[in-house]
C-alpha cells in the first residue's frame, strides 16, 4: 500500500534532548511520537509511507518514509493523527480515496465542536471505542529500543504527566502515597507556559517530591528504570495510559487506578489496579510480587510498535476495499 500520514508537527517528535523545567510547545506529544512510530512500522512492514508534515523534518526520516508538504492523490489511504488535516481529508474524498482518524482521548471533554466531527475514528483502546458507542481500536506501541530494562530498583516512586494535566492523572495521591510510605517521589512532565511549571515546582517541594521537568531520551530511560513502581492513580477517563508501557518495557510495576483503560493496559502480572485507598496502600505492600521479566513481556506482547502497525494495516485494508471496520485484534505480528 501507498499510505499517507499527517501530523501537525515537526519530525521527530522526540528528539532525546530533555527540556527540563522549561516550556515546550506540546508539553505531551504521545499521539504525534506514535504516528512517527507508525510510519517506521509501516515502512518496516515494505508500504510505502508518505508523511505530510507542515515543517521539513529535523532529523532523516526513516528508510522507506518520505517527506511530502503537499497531499498527494496516488496514495491509496489517508490516516491523520487525530488533530487537524481536514483539508487533507477533503482533499481525498475528491479523490475517491478514504481517510481515518486516530483519536487519542475522550472526545466528550472537548469544545462541542470537535465533538461530533465527522471522521472515520480508530480509537486507542477497547474502552475508549466502547465509551464513543464503537468497537473500532488498535492498542498503541512503542519502540522497546527507546527504553532500558532493569531489575536492579532504586528507593523512588515516579509519576509523569503533562503539567497541565496532572491533577486529574492523580497526582494528589501520588503525593498521598510517597509520604504514607516515606518512599521519595520524582515528578516528571512540563507545560507549555513558566507560569505552570514554577508552580508545579512549588507544590512538589510543599510536597516533599522532586520536581524534574520534561525528561526524553537516555534520561527518560533511566528514571524508568530505576523506580520502584510507577504511579498513574488517575481520575480521568483514560484513553490509554502510554506511560504506563513505558514503565512496563523497563521493568518497573505500575500502581493504576481503575479508571479508563487502565485495567485493559495492566494485568495483574505487571502491576496492580486500584480503586479505593486500602488498594493503593496493599499494591505498595505487595510490589515484591511482581517481576520485572514479566512486565517486560507483558509490553513487548501486546504494546510493541510492530504490533500498532499489524492493527492499522488491518484497518487500512478494510477501508481501502470499503468492508468498513474490522473486527479488531490484538495478535502481534512483527516485521521479518
Amino acid at each position: 500500500m501507498r499510505i499517507m500520514l499527517s501530523s501537525e508537527h515537526r519530525y521527530p517528535m522526540m528528539t532525546g534532548v530533555s527540556f527540563g523545567p522549561h516550556p515546550k510547545i506540546f508539553s505531551s506529544g504521545s499521539g504525534h511520537h506514535l504516528h512517527d512510530l507508525l510510519a517506521k512500522g509501516l515502512a518496516e512492514f515494505g508500504h510505502e509511507v508518505l508523511y505530510w508534515l507542515p515543517f521539513e523534518p529535523a532529523a532523516p526520516l526513516p528508510p522507506g518514509v518520505r517527506w511530502i508538504s503537499e497531499p498527494d492523490a496516488s496514495a491509496d489511504i489517508h490516516h491523520d493523527v487525530g488533530v487537524g488535516g481536514e483539508h487533507l481529508i477533503e482533499f481525498m474524498k475528491s479523490h475517491g480515496k478514504p481517510s481515518v482518524s486516530t483519536c487519542h482521548l475522550d472526545r466528550s471533554t472537548l469544545p462541542e465542536p470537535r465533538r461530533k466531527e465527522d471522521r472515520r475514528w480508530i480509537y486507542v483502546s477497547k474502552t475508549l471505542a466502547r465509551s464513543h458507542n464503537s468497537a473500532r481500536y488498535v492498542l498503541n506501541g512503542l519502540d522497546p529500543s527507546n527504553y532500558r530494562y532493569s531489575a536492579a530498583k532504586q528507593e523512588y516512586f515516579l509519576f509523569m504527566s503533562a503539567v497541565e494535566r496532572a491533577w486529574g492523572k492523580g497526582l494528589k495521591t501520588a503525593f498521598r502515597l510517597a509520604q504514607w510510605t516515606g518512599m521519595r517521589l520524582v515528578v516528571a512532565g512540563t507545560a507549555s507556559e513558566y507560569s505552570k511549571i514554577h508552580e508545579m515546582a512549588r507544590v512538589c517541594r510543599e510536597n516533599g517530591a522532586e520536581y524534574v521537568g520534561d525528561v526524553q531520551g537516555s534520561k527518560k530511560a533511566d528514571l524508568f528504570a530505576g523506580a520502584k513502581a510507577f504511579l498513574f492513580p488517575t481520575d480521568l477517563n483514560e484513553a490509554f495510559g502510554l506511560v504506563m508501557v513505558e514503565a512496563l518495557l523497563s521493568g518497573t510495576p505500575v500502581i493504576c487506578s481503575d479508571k479508563g483503560a487502565c485495567p485493559e493496559v495492566i494485568g495483574s502480572e505487571a502491576g496492580f489496579v486500584c480503586r479505593e485507598w486500602d488498594d493503593y496502600v496493599a499494591a505498595v505492600e505487595r510490589l515484591g510480587e511482581i517481576r520485572p521479566q514479566d512486565c517486560l513481556r507483558s509490553a513487548l506482547d501486546r504494546f510493541h510498535y510492530h504490533c500498532m502497525t499489524t492493527g492499522y494495516i488491518r484497518e487500512y485494508e478494510a477501508e481501502i476495499a470499503g468492508d468498513g471496520p474490522k473486527s479488531p485484534g490484538e495478535l502481534c505480528i512483527t516485521a521479518s
